[in-house]
């Protein structure tokens, strides 16, 4: 319950009051996208290895996401959290995207409000789809997902460096505890 109320606020957040959210990076410099992506192959479950913090993953550990293309297109979105430790009690939040352009979507967790949508931008993905660096435009948010709950120092380099290559201040992005 605690993740669908923080991402139903986080939403709101990232549409209503985008002055309020923590700047990570420089929102003036250029930042780009996957040209190709592959949605098929981008459905499934991924792992949160890294993130900026945020007000919606306060105290979340062992954090996944997982994506299924829906009939209409869409796709629907279902984030887990550990609450306080990798064995921690589950919370849910589910919501849906949409494709807006090459690499970029669009997320809404808040469903009686279908007008407030978050940016998700696929900054980089591995040939074999197994490491994604996703981030917005205002540098308020970004994650490093992998399909597996540990990744290696070189793929988390290559992370690091599509995040600062996007104009991301690299200082305050956080590892996020997986089983």
């Amino acid at each position: 319950m605690k993740l669908t109320v923080l991402a139903t606020l986080a939403c709101l957040a990232l549409v209503a009051t985008p002055a309020t959210a923590q700047l990570h990076g420089d929102q003036n410099a250029p930042i780009s996208t996957v040209p190709d992506l592959d949605i098929n192959r981008y459905t499934g479950l991924w792992y949160e290895i890294a993130r900026y913090p945020n007000r919606f993953e306060r105290n979340c550990y062992a954090v996944t996401a997982e994506y299924a293309l829906n009939d209409n297109g869409t796709i629907a979105v279902l984030n887990t959290c550990r609450e306080g430790a990798v064995d921690g009690p589950v919370d849910v939040a589910e919501g849906r995207a949409r494709i807006e352009g090459p690499g970029q979507l669009s997320v809404n967790f808040v469903r009686f409000l279908p007008f407030i949508r978050g940016d998700y931008y696929v900054l980089d993905i591995t040939d074999d789809y197994s490491l994604a660096v996703v981030g917005e435009p205002g540098r308020n948010y970004g994650w490093i997902l992998a399909r597996a709950p540990q990744i290696s120092d070189t793929e988390f380099a290559r992370a690091t460096a599509t995040l600062e290559r996007n104009g991301y201040d690299l200082s305050a992005l956080e590892r996020v505890p997986q089983p």
